[in-house]
């Protein structure tokens, strides 16, 4: 009730578009709540126009070039997307109205990270992703980014220390592993919509088409590519540790935490698993919810890692052609999670305990249950 007209219409345009973010966000602290989430609608309209594939490329490619320069532009709107969250195109003047008003400390890093973004993003329209270094330039440009300009914010707004928005290759790996974690995950689902995410440098050792790989046929060599790219997608693992072990706040350490952790999940689901090339590979509910509740700080969030890397190095095959590299990975995770070579163990959980964490659920069923279904958004493709 405290907040302006346009601002309690942002918020409205959050839940609407994005009910995991919606949660996080606004359990953000002061003002960073607000700039975040005008940050997450500017993303979400730029990457409402580069997924519209009724705008040709001779008009999208220019738009992409110029969005940023449309929030200081009180007027513009676009009325032509036929996407499903249109709104933020079409009622564009009340969200930039709003990062007008955000303190010019905001502003900058939100304009900067929305021009970069889309110089990427019209790039990749014209190409495919080749080589591994176009897998991570691509998941830069479309994830990276979004972890630098929350860096960033979280340092303008003094709730965290300079370092953490300074140290842009940590903040770039927050994003790449969670997008490759989508991009791995979501290869069937793709493949139905004719989009192409994995890198042909990898896939192309394994098969001479990607969709090759979903045939039955093919399935040993699919999970073989399969394990190669979420061992390129743990190297990441070391440099969010790092970065987590930063972060002073406890609102933003849980905004930050719980993605990585729904992450590190999942690979360990699809490690060496051929669901992935027959349908779809989710964690469990109560699984998500047991991780929400644990991840709470840092020595937390480096024991549930070692759970999962414990879990995948138990499931490397001793043929797979990249078994020594996963194990050289998970390795340098183990030592960043137990720096003594000792482990405070993390519990496996009793029906008693179990029963206990479904009793709170019950006790704070709005929150969980946004939360439970954030889990399913968070690790959505495109979710930027």
């Amino acid at each position: 009730d405290s907040l302006g007209r346009g601002l309690r219409t942002c918020y409205r345009y959050l839940n609407q578009t994005s009910r995991s973010f919606a949660a996080v966000i606004q359990a953000l602290d002061g003002e960073l709540r607000h700039a975040v989430c005008i940050f997450y609608l500017v993303l979400r309209a730029l990457d409402t126009i580069e997924d519209d594939m009724t705008i040709s490329l001779d008009v999208k490619v220019p738009m992409l070039h110029e969005f940023h320069s449309y929030l200081y532009q009180p007027e513009w709107k676009y009325m032509e997307s036929k996407e499903k969250d249109r709104q933020v195109l079409e009622d564009f003047p009340t969200i930039s109205m709003e990062f007008r008003n955000l303190s010019k400390v905001y502003q900058d890093v939100i304009s900067d990270v929305c021009h970069k973004m889309g110089v990427g993003m019209a790039e990749f329209l014209e190409k495919k992703v080749d080589s591994q270094h176009e897998w991570d330039e691509y998941c830069h440009y479309v994830a990276g980014l979004v972890g630098i300009g929350l860096s960033r914010l979280f340092s303008a707004s003094e709730l965290e220390d300079p370092i953490v928005g300074q140290d842009t290759e940590l903040a770039n790996s927050m994003g790449l592993f969670l997008q490759k974690t989508n991009i791995i995950r979501d290869y069937l689902e793709d493949q139905m919509d004719g989009r192409e995410f994995w890198p042909r440098e990898v896939w192309s050792r394994y098969a001479k088409k990607l969709s090759d790989l979903a045939k039955p046929e093919n399935i040993d060599m699919a999970v073989q590519c399969l394990n190669e790219l979420i061992t390129n997608a743990l190297h990441h693992v070391p440099d969010v540790l790092t970065y987590l072990s930063r972060l002073k706040n406890q609102s933003v350490f849980n905004f930050c935490a719980i993605p990585q952790v729904m992450a590190i999940a999942t690979l360990a689901a699809c490690y060496n698993n051929k669901q992935v090339f027959r349908g779809v590979v989710k964690i469990r509910k109560g699984q998500a919810v047991t991780l929400m509740m644990d991840a709470k700080n840092i020595q937390a969030v480096k024991a549930i890692m070692y759970q999962y890397v414990e879990e995948i190095y138990q499931k490397i095959p001793s043929t797979d052609p990249s078994s020594n590299k996963t194990q050289q990975v998970i390795a340098s995770i183990r030592a960043m999670s137990l720096p003594g070579g000792t482990m405070t163990s993390r519990h496996h959980y009793s029906p008693i305990y179990l029963s206990c964490a479904m009793l709170l659920a019950a006790l704070s069923w709005q929150y969980l249950s946004t939360l439970t279904k954030a889990t399913e958004e968070y690790m959505q493709a495109g979710e930027n």
